[in-house]
């Protein structure tokens, strides 16, 4: 996981900038680098996965494709000097998967390269079809270029947003893009994220794919359902599994995790690097993530956390997240703590991770969904602002550990077959949440059985209901009623309706003030739903908890 950023005019001081990019450095303590393109600055902090050796060191420069080689560089006091010929200046915090063949085409069209670097065949795409790249690339990806010719700057992310963007425009209109909002704030105004799906251009955000639009349904029969869900994440999982660096799994015992990693240890000849985080006094997870290592004989750690470690990590979780959402914060806490543990005592650098599941198929609250158009609008907005919220989670609790991230259910071709099958076959008629994703696995025997129909836990509670349990009595002790009420009013936008949500909007506002509005609102049930309107984002206040927390 790197970090990029693009100050895209010549108004700023250099110093300001290098302290901004500096901030980010856990996401890529490897090396860092700021070019000056003599129309503002690109900034890079690598964390090396593929291409690990020096030529593959970012930003990339490059003149035309028949130069198109890494110049020699020249430092000065503001930056690294782009040579007068060069064309393309180029910073891609990313993943680019089917890069190989893209490289072949772009070499016999008469380009060349000088590293293993997956993003290094960027600049070449830019050169060989502009903007429509974008449309090209199976990805996870943020970057900014600079096209020397044209002298203008251009700024893209994923369909997704699983790589992280984000923006500020300075009083004198200088756009400022960068990897986490702390890079921002002392260079900016409102900071706000980049949105998933579009580039920016001259001063514009334009679409070029939207994951949640479907163009229209599907009406495959199940047998085929099956086999599309089966086939595409098995591709998904395939995919992530490409590595310069060690790679790893976070194993809950749930299903989505369960399934990743079951799939992987089926590719791989060798065993998993699982690991599992729990409460020490009432832990859930741990016991099913044991099963599921056992059955698929992976090299299992457990991570044991006590209540001291939870609040401890309440403050530097929240800054690190830049939200003050409830459930991202709960489910945070033990996602820091155990990817913290692999840092320190691991040679791993990247994560597979179960991300994106229940926005496609469903959480316990969609089963109250009054009808499959309902169920549709409301998987369409969890895509749509899943960057926000849990695909957030993931990229902060792993990149703050200097790890990368990396999210199979998130995968293109995967995301949008799904979310194009019939609503009517998505809801839960089955007895069974996310009764499709299951049967696709069912005749595999990827995973123990009993995990493959485990009801659904919310991660936080499965750690340990403690978790939850032991912040909600700090803030009782924190804020009286009266405190509570007054607390709370100062908040116009997503203001806070419990005293464990004043806190983390009380420390948000210490580290990012003013900025609330980079979350659109708190990611809770459908409240309009008859069995949803609820104060507590979690699945336990809900009817159809059932076995979930057992």
């Amino acid at each position: 996981m790197c970090s990029i950023m693009g100050f895209c005019g010549s108004s700023g001081d250099y110093a300001r900038i290098q302290e901004a990019l500096s901030r980010t450095r856990s996401r890529g303590p490897d090396d860092s680098r700021t070019v000056n393109s003599g129309n503002g600055w690109l900034g890079f902090n690598r964390l090396s996965i593929m291409g690990i050796t020096e030529n593959g060191m970012q930003p990339f420069v490059y003149g035309n494709r028949n130069t198109y080689t890494l110049p020699e560089l020249k430092e000065t006091d503001e930056g690294y000097e782009v040579p007068e010929e060069s064309e393309i200046v180029l910073v891609c915090n990313g993943e680019i998967y089917g890069f190989r063949p893209l490289k072949e085409q772009l070499i016999a069209k008469g380009y060349s390269f000088i590293s293993d670097s997956d993003c290094e065949i960027l600049p070449a795409l830019y050169q060989e079809y502009g903007t429509e790249m974008f449309r090209m690339l199976d990805a996870e990806f943020a970057l900014i270029l600079y096209d020397c010719r044209e002298k203008k700057y251009i700024a893209a992310r994923d369909p997704i947003g699983i790589r992280p963007l984000y923006y500020g425009i300075r009083e004198d209109g200088t756009y400022v893009f960068a990897s986490e909002p702390k890079s921002l704030i002392s260079l900016v105004g409102k900071v706000m994220p980049f949105p998933p799906g579009h580039y920016f251009k001259d001063g514009q955000f334009i679409r070029y794919r939207d994951m949640s639009e479907v163009a229209g349904y599907s009406y495959d029969d199940l047998p085929e359902i099956s086999k599309q869900i089966h086939d595409r994440l098995v591709e998904g999982v395939k995919k992530r599994l490409d590595s310069d660096t060690p790679v790893g799994f976070l194993l809950s015992g749930g299903l989505d995790s369960s399934l990743v990693c079951g799939i992987a240890a089926k590719l791989l000849d060798k065993p998993l690097q699982t690991w599992a985080i729990g409460m020490d006094v009432d832990a859930i997870d741990l016991k099913y993530a044991k099963q599921v290592a056992d059955y698929i004989h992976s090299d299992h750690h457990e991570v044991i956390i006590s209540k001291e470690d939870v609040l401890a990590a309440l403050d530097p979780v929240i800054e690190a997240l830049g939200t003050y959402d409830i459930t991202t914060i709960r489910a945070s806490l033990g996602m820091d703590l155990v990817c913290k543990a692999i840092h320190e005592q691991s040679d791993i650098r990247v994560i597979l991770t179960g991300e994106i599941s229940d926005e496609i198929f469903g959480y316990k609250y969609t089963d109250f969904a009054p009808s499959a158009e309902e169920f549709q609008k409301e998987a369409q907005k969890r895509i749509r602002e899943i960057h926000m919220y849990d695909v957030l989670r993931a990229d902060r609790s792993i990149s703050v550990n200097s790890l990368e991230a990396r999210v199979p259910f998130g995968d293109l071709d995967f995301v949008e077959y799904c979310m194009a099958i019939d609503p009517e076959k998505k809801l839960n008629r089955y007895g069974k949440g996310k009764y499709l994703l299951r049967h696709a696995f069912e005749e595999d025997k990827l995973i123990p059985e009993s995990i493959l129909w485990r009801e659904k836990a919310a991660f936080s509670d499965a750690v340990g209901h403690s978790l939850k349990d032991d912040i909600v009595e700090l803030a009782e002790q924190i804020y009286s009623d009266e405190a509570y009420e007054e607390g709370r009013m100062k908040y116009e936008h997503a203001r806070p309706f419990t005293k464990e949500s004043l806190l983390y909007r009380d420390i948000f506002e210490k580290h990012y003030p003013g900025q609330s509005e980079m979350v659109v609102d708190f990611w809770m049930p459908n409240r309009n739903w008859e069995g949803c309107n609820v104060n507590d984002p979690s699945a336990r206040v809900l009817a159809n908890y059932g076995a979930s927390g057992e």
